[in-house]
Order: C-alpha cells, then structure tokens, then sequence
C-alpha cells in the first residue's frame, strides 16, 4: 500500500477511501513536606511545591514554543503565581527541541528539567529509554485518559487545535466555510499557510484535507499563489496584520470574538492533540519541574485555557463548546499514529514540497545552536 490517496478522486465529491497514515503563592524558602505520592498522584499543594523548588534553588528551564515571544503569557503569568522562581522558557520548534535533549543527553550536558512539544513520538521513545522521570502531578487522575502516560511518564497539560482562520472584515459574508472552499479562485492571492512540510501538526492537517478532498485540492492550493511561511503561528500574523486575508495552518479558539475567526468546520476536519510534557530523569531541577506540571494541571490554570479546551474532565467547556476529544472531526487519536510513522511522515514531506516548493527562510526563533538555556 503506497500510503496515498489516488490522484484520480474528484474534487467536487471528495469520494474514496481514507489514506492510511503510519499504524493508523508562598512567601518564604523554608523546607516543605517530603513527597506524598505514594504511586497515586502528588498531594502537596503549589505553595508547598513552591518552597520546596526555592529550597532546591528556585529555577527551572523548560522546552516549547514556535517564537521568542510565543510563550510571554505563560511565563507572566507563572511569574505572577511564584515570583522568585529563575524560570527560563527555551523556545524553538519541537523537531529541534528533541534532537537537541537527545544530543544533550549523549554528551552529558542536559540543559532543560521538563520537556514540552508536540513530538509526540518522542515521549514514547524517551519511556522506553527511560529518560522520563514518572510522577503523577495532582489532579493526573482527572485528565482525559488518551492525554496521559498510565505510569505517570508524561502527561498532556494543554489542548491544541490546528485549522485555518479568516480575517471576517475582509472576506465579508461569504467567508470559507470548510477547507473546500479554499480553492475558490476568488481567494487567489489572499491566502497565507505555514509550510506543512516543515511542521508535523500542520503536515497532519493538510494529510487530512488530502484524504478528504484528494490531490486535486492540493493542486488547487498551490495555484492560488499562496505565501507560505516558517512557524504555525505564522498564518495568524499574516491575517492579524492584515497583508492576507485567510491562514491556513495555525492554532486558534473557537468562540473567540474579535476579527479573527478560527474556523472549526463542521463535517469536515481539523485536527487536535494533548500537548505533552514529561520531567527528564537527569533534570537538574525535579522538584521545580514538578512544581510546573502542577501548576500547569492545577484546576485555575485549566479553566484558564485561552481555546476554552482542557486536558481535564472535570472541566467544563465553556457554552456552545464540548470537550476536545468530542469532536470526530479533530481526529484527536490519528496524531499519534500519524508522528509515529515516521518513513510516512517523510513521504507526506517530500510529495507536499512537490506541490508547493522547498521549505525557505530562517526557522523564526533563530538558530540556537546545541546549549540554549545552559
């Protein structure tokens, strides 16, 4: 089986089978309670957690993020809870972040104490090596149960959706409604994507179009004299700036309000996934590691979460939004299959660059060469 889908389905019905992708706040740094967890999930609270990571040394280096900026509101925010923590946030794309703790790993010069991307494949495999250190942060045992390792080796602390999105003052009334309607000529020159050959999540996006909608759509895209760029979070600046009005390729909120629609189409896909972390076994900073996890599954940061989803099931979405993996569309359980395989991911790569050319710029965080973060 080639993998693919036939060139010959018709654009307009979309018929055919689907492809087959891979194996479809505290004051004070006294000394805090010893650990809790006895096999179950930790029982400390974040202020206890919080002196305890202030004893350790108070700082903690952790991986993720497409941009310098990306991650400002996570770490303001983190700041605002445990303000004497040296928190360092090493943003770059996740296919450097993992070869790069790899290498780290070799040479004995670990630099980050957890590890969050969207490599999926990577948590499996760390496990397996056992890099990953197992520890169940409080309220492990409400989160939904695909967004978690049963051992504790990793655990999704966040709910991301890929899709396209549209500036509404500029497409008006008769905005895209699904991925179909893309292709229509009178968005010629107005669409902006992130390569998918470059980002997996985005890759697994337009596999899903693909299945749905054959090559015929991808030949369709590529006339449409689309600007495509480096960074997922790259369509969205093009529409908020105003230089396009449609990116496809990004992450976004449904029920978000203001002149950016995120579009979540109904009978046709987007994708989600749990966005993993795990703490290393070699971390120099376990316990602020540990810290972090909490803080990031802690029931106000989940209800917090700027796309209404949580990983959490005893999180209530807000109205007129389900829970991320009641939704068929988002193919919530084909991702991990899909970055598993990785001599598929490749063919996906390199028929896309047929389409749309070769991968060009600078990655957008820069080249941060082997010890960012050190």
């Amino acid at each position: 089986m080639s993998g693919f889908p036939s060139g010959r389905r018709v654009l307009a019905t979309g018929a055919g089978a689907a492809i087959g992708i891979g194996a479809l706040g505290a004051t004070s740094a006294q000394a805090a309670p010893a650990s809790r967890t006895t096999g179950s999930e930790e029982t400390r609270t974040l202020d206890e957690l919080y002196r305890a990571t202030l004893a350790e040394g108070g700082k903690l280096v952790r991986t993720g993020g497409d941009t310098p900026t990306q991650q400002d509101l996570t770490k303001a925010a983190y700041l605002k809870r445990f303000p004497d923590i040296d928190l360092t946030l090493v943003v770059d794309y996740s296919k450097y972040h993992d070869v790069r703790v790899d290498n780290q790993l070799a040479t004995d010069t670990l630099v980050p104490d957890v590890v969050q991307l969207q490599t999926l494949q990577d948590f499996t495999r760390w496990k397996e090596q056992g890099r990953l250190l197992r520890y169940k942060p409080a309220g492990f045992s409400k989160v939904y149960d695909k967004f978690k390792d049963p051992h504790g080796a990793w655990v999704a602390i966040g709910a991301i959706g890929f899709s396209f999105m549209y500036d509404t003052a500029a497409v008006g009334s008769d905005g895209p409604r699904t991925p179909l309607d893309l292709v229509d000529p009178k968005w010629k020159g107005k669409i902006a994507s992130s390569y998918p050959h470059d980002d997996d999540a985005v890759l697994y996006l337009y596999s899903l179009y693909v299945q749905k909608y054959g090559w015929e759509w991808t030949a369709g895209l590529a006339a449409q004299d689309v600007r495509f760029a480096r960074g997922s979070n790259s369509p969205g600046i093009a529409v908020r700036s105003g230089t396009h009005a449609i990116g496809i390729g990004g992450g976004g909120a449904p029920l978000a309000s203001g002149p950016v629609k995120w579009v979540m189409p109904e009978g046709a896909p987007f994708m989600a996934w749990g966005q993993r972390a795990a703490i290393l076994k070699q971390a120099a900073n376990p316990t602020a590691a540990k810290l972090y996890l909490n803080w990031q599954l802690s029931l106000a940061t989940q209800q917090g979460s700027s796309n209404g989803w949580s990983v959490r099931t005893d999180v209530t979405p807000p109205a007129g939004l389900k829970p991320v993996w009641e939704y068929a569309d988002a193919h919530l359980d084909g991702f991990p299959r899909f970055m598993a395989d990785r001599a598929a991911i490749e063919r996906w790569k390199q028929t896309f660059a047929l389409y749309f050319g070769e991968v060009k710029g600078d990655p957008t965080p820069g080249w941060l060469g082997l010890h960012p973060g050190a």
